[in-house]
């Protein structure tokens, strides 16, 4: 596992056929077909290398069964596990689009609506696949080559790939879909273009095919070459290859929230005074940013420091930066408190700010001095997806659709402890009388944000209720409780 406890992502994706409909595995008789119109969880497909021939792959749906195809080119998707009927070769074409051979008959897999098959002995426009990634489409890029990370360089007008480790708002890319090829999108909404220049309009020059190779990512661009980190700093641009080696192969990793934590004192926690921790500081810089990375199990989070190190409680409920392992000693649990936070130590103690702003794990209740304010920096673009698909604006009306296989990309603005969100028409979030959370608001509405899980977190509105994607996919502010349908992955 890289350096900064990431992992990279799963390739999911959505199949794309010749009509424009996706392969679906459907619940019930494990059928499959391709008449879906847009990507939803039953179009979403997990590559699983073999681990012997990294050539061959196995496509597993959403049920956990694996697509097979049979010596007379019958398909199906009820193998539990990978057998040699489910081996697959692909064959990438030069428009990115992807042909499916069965290894074992050496047929191509196509066809449209219930009439799939895998005998096809030549690739023609029925055997194609374009692929639409379904992972989350914010992450950090990591070179392969150069074991570095892809990072907005702002004096330099470029993307630079020469970060250790993925750090503060800069390191975060977006990845836009657009008609089949994808964008690479910074922080300050600048799309990347061939010639390695960041132009805010997107065009032909920032359309990149994405292709697979061993696993890996490569971009291609207009012109048949492919991005890598170019000269000392690496920056990102088309280089002169037209064949991906390891220097155009890269890794999408997921990007764990930053965050800086403010104390009663108005100061900020900070790790600059050495290896105690304490809230002195005036400004945020990386030494006041802290990685929030939370337990799948436990839901308890440890908070890592730019140089790699964790927290962690010592003698006389002390909080150090000393620790390099994650342990007990480095676990904290977070207390939501609305706009504030509480972070209870592995010692059953909460932690307080004492009059020198000496941060100590010695408290038994919450008090003012307990309290934090924490602030989230790494997500200024804020993309939301929840059980049945993304929050995208309604075509007709000012609602919200959590449903959708498109996003759209708000902005988060942070409003001491709270967050209000904002659309690309510049107007804000909130919720009317009715529950539902309208988009065309004139003036700001405050929001808490909580993160509750790895990868996800839930937005409570100001009646303090959470917002929720509802059966008809609309979203709504008015959850009493925590459900699985109030858990947004940003």
């Amino acid at each position: 596992m890289p350096a900064n406890g990431n992992r990279p992502l799963k390739l999911q994706f959505g199949l794309i056929n010749y009509e424009g409909r996706y392969l679906t595995a459907e619940t019930f008789g494990f059928k499959v077909n391709a008449s879906a119109p847009s990507l939803k969880k039953k179009q979403i497909w997990t590559l699983e290398q073999d681990s012997q021939d990294t050539q061959v792959v196995y496509l597993r749906s959403h049920l956990g069964r694996y697509l097979a195809s049979d010596k007379d080119g019958k398909v199906t998707c009820e193998a539990d596990g990978h057998n040699s009927d489910c081996r697959f070769l692909i064959v990438a074409q030069s428009d990115g689009r992807w042909a499916l051979q069965s290894e074992q008959y050496l047929r191509f897999f196509g066809g449209s609506r219930d009439y799939l098959s895998c005998f096809a002995q030549i690739i023609t426009d029925a055997e194609l696949w374009a692929v639409h990634l379904a992972l989350h489409p914010q992450a950090n890029l990591l070179s392969v080559a150069r074991k570095r990370y892809a990072h907005l360089s702002m004096e330099d007008g470029e993307i630079a790939v020469d970060l250790n480790i993925p750090w503060g708002v800069a390191a975060l890319l977006t990845l836009v879909y657009l008609d089949g090829k994808y964008c690479l999108k910074t922080c300050d909404s600048r799309f990347l273009s061939n010639d390695g220049k960041l132009v805010m309009q997107n065009g032909r020059a920032t359309a990149y095919t994405l292709e697979l190779k061993c696993g890996k990512l490569a971009f291609k661009d207009c012109e048949g070459k492919y991005l890598s980190p170019m000269g000392p700093t690496g920056t990102l641009r088309s280089g002169r290859c037209s064949k991906p080696g390891k220097d155009e192969l890269f890794d999408l990793e997921e990007s764990h929230p930053q965050v800086v934590l403010i104390a009663t004192n108005g100061r900020y926690v900070s790790i600059r005074q050495g290896l105690s921790l304490a809230a002195n500081q005036e400004d945020e810089t990386d030494m006041e940013t802290f990685q929030m990375e939370i337990d799948k199990e436990t839901k308890k989070c440890t908070f890592r420091t730019s140089q790699g190190n964790y927290w962690a409680v010592v003698a006389h409920g002390g909080v150090q930066t000393t620790a390099t392992e994650v342990s007990a000693d480095t676990m904290f649990s977070v207390e939501w408190l609305g706009h504030k936070v509480a972070l209870k130590a592995n010692n059953g103690k909460y932690i307080c700010t004492k009059k020198n702003g000496q941060l100590l794990a010695v408290s038994d209740s919450i008090g003012e001095d307990e309290q934090l304010t924490l602030k989230l920096i790494n997500r200024p673009m804020l993309i939301l997806r929840g059980l049945n698909g993304f929050i995208c604006h309604h075509k007709n009306s000012n609602t919200l659709d959590a449903s959708r296989s498109v996003y759209d990309i708000f902005t988060l603005q942070f409003s001491n402890g709270a967050y209000n969100i904002k659309g690309v028409d510049g107007r804000f979030w909130y919720v009317n009388s009715a529950g539902l959370v309208c988009s065309d608001g004139e003036a700001p509405e405050n929001f808490s944000l909580e993160l509750l899980e790895h990868g996800r977190l839930a937005i409570r509105g100001k009646n303090g209720k959470y917002l929720r994607g509802d059966q008809g996919g609309t979203l709504k502010g008015d959850g009493l409780s925590l459900s699985s349908s109030a858990l947004w992955e940003y």
